[in-house]
């Protein structure tokens, strides 16, 4: 009995997990917002070839975040990380005006890959200090987010050098954690039972009536909670 109250306890109070998988192209930011996060300090990076992987606990989550390698050549191996994932931060250099486009082929060719459909998608609109940075609405305009008709998604400005916008994007992840967790499907059982009539001065009929009332008409309903739009 004691353990069944600790698990109870420890599932309403315990810390709940994300898997979160961090791409863009190269040079994006990646690696110096994943490390910015997890020790709130600017580290010397080079281009990741392979990914890292790092545990960022915040506001009661423990988000698993996979930075993963941006290079052309090493791109078709992000697919080998799509499988349980839950939230895809999708990493643009903002500055980066020539790729944009470049950018948007690959964040729609993520999105179409089935293992993904269910993964909800932050954009980080990276390195906003720059003076030639497009701000968050041209973002969304290049990377054709408004298409997305069946995924949630957000953007948000940030600087990975300083912090800006980080932890903006991490509340919005969490909060996306906790609709899924109130929109579970569910299934129930509602017996509906349809008025039998009674034959008049027969008791046998009568209580054949009554033990096959329960069987006669028993509807089955599948219910799902709400879901964020």
């Amino acid at each position: 009995m004691g353990n069944i109250f600790g698990n109870l306890l420890k599932s309403l109070i315990g810390k709940k997990e994300m898997r979160i998988l961090m791409v863009g192209l190269d040079a994006a930011g990646k690696t110096t917002i994943l490390y910015k996060l997890k020790l709130g300090e600017i580290v010397t990076t080079i281009p990741t070839i392979g990914f890292n992987v790092e545990t960022v606990e915040y506001k009661n989550i423990s988000f698993t975040v996979w930075d993963v390698g941006g290079q052309d050549k090493i791109r078709p191996l992000w697919r080998h990380y799509f499988q349980n994932t839950q939230g895809l931060i999708f990493v643009v250099d903002s500055n980066d005006r020539e790729r944009v486009n470049e950018a948007r082929e690959e964040l729609m060719r993520m999105l179409a890959e089935d293992e993904l459909r269910d993964a909800v998608l932050l954009v980080f609109a990276n390195k906003q200090d720059l003076p030639n940075a497009m701000n968050a609405a041209e973002i969304t305009d290049k990377l054709g987010l408004h298409s997305l008709r069946h995924r949630n998604w957000y953007i948000q400005a940030t600087c990975a050098t300083s912090g800006d916008g980080l932890y903006e994007g991490l509340d919005w992840l969490a909060n996306q954690l906790k609709n899924k967790k109130r929109s579970k499907e569910y299934i129930y059982i509602e017996p509906h039972v349809e008025p039998v009539p009674i034959p008049n001065g027969n008791p046998l009929s009568y209580l054949v009536c009554i033990l096959l009332v329960p069987f006669l008409n028993i509807n089955t309903h599948v219910g799902e909670g709400l879901k964020s739009k």
